[in-house]
C-alpha cells in the first residue's frame, strides 16, 4: 500500500465507525455500559478534525499519530485498546511502501498490543473474536496468490462469521464478563465493529479502484 491508501483505511474506518455509532452501541448495551459507539465516534470524530495536520511521512507515522489521538480521545476502555493497536501497527510499518506481508504483519502487531493492553486473548468474547481470524484468513488468503481485492473480501467474510459466533461465549473481559452466563446469546460490539470495519474497507477497496 501506498500513504494515500493507507489514508483511505483509516478514513474508510473512521467514517464508518462514525456511521455506526448508534448500532454500536445497542448491541453494547446488551450486556455492557452502550457507551462504545459513542466513544468509538467521538474518538474518530477528533481524527477526523485534525485529518490535514497527521504525519504522511511515512505509513507507520500516520499510523501512529492516528493512534495517540484515538488513545487520547475515545473514552473508556475503548481508547487504549484501539489507540494501541493502531500505535502497535504503525511501529511494525517498515518504509513508505508497505506490501501485503507488511500488513499482516502490522496487524499481528495490533493483536498483541490489545492482547497485552487488554489482558485478554481468542475466547474471551472481544474484538479479538474477529480481529485474529481476519488476520489469518488475510494472510492464507495472500500467502496463496490472491489479489488485494479477492483477500479483503474473503477475510472480511471470516470476520463476519467469527463476531456472530461470540453469540455462543461467556464474557471473560469488560463489563459484560459481570453478567457471567448473560452474557451468552448476544454478540460483542468490538467483534460486530470489527466485521463491519472490514466489511466496509473491502467495499471501499473494491469500488475505488485500488491495486488488485
Amino acid at each position: 500500500m501506498s500513504i494515500p491508501e493507507t489514508e483511505r483505511v483509516v478514513r474508510t474506518i473512521a467514517e464508518t465507525a462514525i456511521a455506526n455509532e448508534r448500532f454500536f452501541g445497542d448491541l453494547d448495551s446488551v450486556v455492557g455500559d452502550g457507551d462504545f459507539g459513542y466513544s468509538l465516534a467521538r474518538g474518530f470524530e477528533k481524527l477526523l478534525e485534525g485529518w490535514d495536520e497527521l504525519d504522511r511521512s511515512s505509513d507507520g507515522a500516520f499510523l501512529k499519530r492516528t493512534g495517540m489521538v484515538i488513545a487520547s480521545r475515545i473514552g473508556g476502555t475503548s481508547g487504549p485498546l484501539w489507540g494501541t493497536a493502531f500505535l502497535r501497527a504503525g511501529m511494525a510499518a517498515d518504509g513508505t511502501d508497505v506490501d501485503g506481508t507488511d500488513v499482516v504483519g502490522m496487524l499481528r502487531a495490533a493483536i498483541e498490543g490489545i492482547k497485552q493492553r487488554g489482558r485478554s486473548d481468542v475466547g474471551d468474547k472481544t474484538l479479538l473474536d474477529a480481529l485474529v481470524p481476519y488476520t489469518d484468513r488475510l494472510e492464507r488468503e495472500l500467502g496463496r496468490g490472491a489479489g488485494v481485492r479477492e483477500a479483503l473480501r474473503a477475510a472480511a467474510a471470516t470476520a463476519r462469521e467469527a463476531a456472530d459466533a461470540t453469540g455462543g461465549m461467556v464474557a471473560k473481559r469488560g463489563r459484560a464478563s459481570y453478567t457471567g452466563e448473560r452474557s451468552r446469546g448476544s454478540v460483542d460490539a468490538g467483534a460486530v465493529a470489527v466485521a463491519v470495519l472490514a466489511e466496509r474497507v473491502s467495499e471501499t477497496w473494491s469500488s475505488q479502484g485500488a491495486a488488485s
